[in-house]
């Protein structure tokens, strides 16, 4: 029986690299995840703190936004090979929120869908767009023979039971029928999301406002997603959420999320 390797791969929308990197450099410190997918890096390219994630042991690739979007891959110890930097279907879609590569040997997609509000109007459109789009793209990666893993900010609550206060929540784009018809229709293809999969009565919220101690009173949302297809998902170990990140001073909004897998060795 051949032996088998674990990996960390990890989510965290960081609500500016620039204002938030000492809080991603003592996450990466303290937790060591193996890939990282990052979302709202809210710089431009040459803004990008590319030594200091080296230094920290991470290679990385990304493409940044000016003030808006943007969206990374790190590695652990490794230079992700980049395989797309945008997602097909829309040429005039110029807006940072989407990067694939390949990471550790696992081929892993970093997202960061829309917002989508207000709604109804033209930002929800094209939110819905964007997640057709994404699940073209996605369909073509779920049957690989090789590992592939899609993690990031998608802007979705999937349930009633992945938010802290539903009726307080039922006018937001994240909830919108459908929104969750989309994303229940990309989940069908044969991904797996693994922190609903693994915390099946509760899994715990990524995403806490500033508003009110939300973050203390974990009256938060679930939003930030780690889908699997079966290949990585069959050796799926653990997932959680490190919510101490987010109860830093002047943290982002969001707090990591992760998962560990078991895959054979090469």
């Amino acid at each position: 029986m051949p032996r088998r390797r674990t990996l960390k791969l990890a989510t965290f929308n960081v609500n500016g690299i620039g204002t938030r990197l000492p809080h991603l450099l003592a996450w990466l410190a303290r937790e060591e995840p193996d890939v990282v997918a990052l979302q709202e890096l809210k710089a431009p390219d040459g803004s990008f703190p590319e030594a200091e994630l080296e230094q920290a042991g991470y290679g990385a690739i990304w493409r940044g936004q000016r003030s808006w979007n943007g969206v990374a891959l790190l590695g652990r110890g490794v230079m992700p090979v980049q395989s797309r930097r945008d997602l097909p279907g829309d040429r005039a879609d110029t807006q940072s929120r989407y990067i694939e590569a390949a990471v550790h040997g696992v081929i892993v997609a970093a997202v960061y869908l829309p917002n989508g509000n207000p709604q109804p109007g033209p930002k929800f459109d094209y939110k819905l767009r964007w997640m057709q789009r994404l699940a073209d793209h996605a369909r073509g990666l779920v049957g690989q023979p090789h590992p592939v893993a899609i993690l990031g900010d998608f802007n979705v609550i999937p349930t009633d039971d992945d938010v802290y206060d539903p009726k307080a929540w039922r006018k937001d784009a994240l909830i919108q029928p459908q929104v969750r018809e989309a994303y229940a229709r990309l989940l069908a293809q044969g991904w797996t999301d693994a922190l609903r999969h693994l915390h099946p009565e509760q899994a715990p919220y990524t995403f806490w406002d500033y508003f009110r101690q939300h973050a203390q009173r974990d009256r938060g949302l679930r939003i930030d997603h780690l889908l699997l297809n079966p290949v990585l998902a069959a050796g799926l170990r653990r997932a959680g959420v490190d919510r101490w990140v987010r109860l830093q001073e002047k943290a982002s909004d969001h707090a990591p999320a992760w998962v560990e897998v078991s895959l054979p060795r090469a």
